[in-house]
């Protein structure tokens, strides 16, 4: 998250969207938003200064549908905290199927991983096993549906202000996941 965005929260303080700061001020200025927290550092404009929006919500309440958590390979590389399975690295990552499609290895949550090239290349069309390799940490799906994308969730997390208003999922810490798989 760069300095300019923002926490947008439902009428609930659900978390909705990360916005700009642009959109922001527009849903404040057209009396949508109301301002929950704000940055040190106002915004200067040609009426003065402004505070600058760090966390809004809504007025109103905003109806959505419960999100689904996709499989994809940004959503994999962010469960895995941007970290080798292997061997614990954060350069040039791929995805590995952990027992490879040939042999039956599905393409779900519990078969794929983070891995570099390099231990990608040791470890073929074999099985962690076959290669002699030991996952730092056995794959498996999400026990929660973020309302933000995992990565916008994982990132958000991380900021003060916006930890307030996330949820905590059992199981999942971000700070502490990254630490222990790498």
């Amino acid at each position: 998250m760069n300095r300019h965005d923002v926490l947008l929260l439902n009428a609930n303080y659900e978390p909705l969207n990360v916005c700009d700061c642009r959109r922001a001020i527009s849903l404040l200025s057209s009396g949508k938003a109301d301002l929950v927290h704000e940055k040190e550092a106002p915004i200067r404009t040609a009426a003065g200064l402004h505070p600058a929006p760090s966390v809004v919500r809504m007025r109103y309440q905003v109806r959505r549908p419960l999100p689904t958590l996709r499989l994809s390979r940004h959503s994999i590389l962010a469960r895995d905290g941007y970290c080798c399975q292997y061997c614990g690295s954060t350069r040039d990552l791929t995805i590995d199927h952990v027992v490879p499609r040939w042999m039956g290895g599905p393409h779900t949550w519990e078969n794929l991983v983070a891995c570099c090239r390099r231990c990608n290349l040791k470890k073929g069309d074999k099985t962690p096993r076959q290669a002699n390799m030991k996952l730092k940490t056995e794959p498996r799906r999400p026990k929660f549906i973020p309302y933000l994308s995992l990565q916008q969730y994982i990132r958000a997390i991380q900021i003060d202000d916006w930890s307030l208003y996330l949820p905590v999922f059992s199981g999942f810490r971000p700070e502490l996941r990254a630490e222990e798989a790498c």
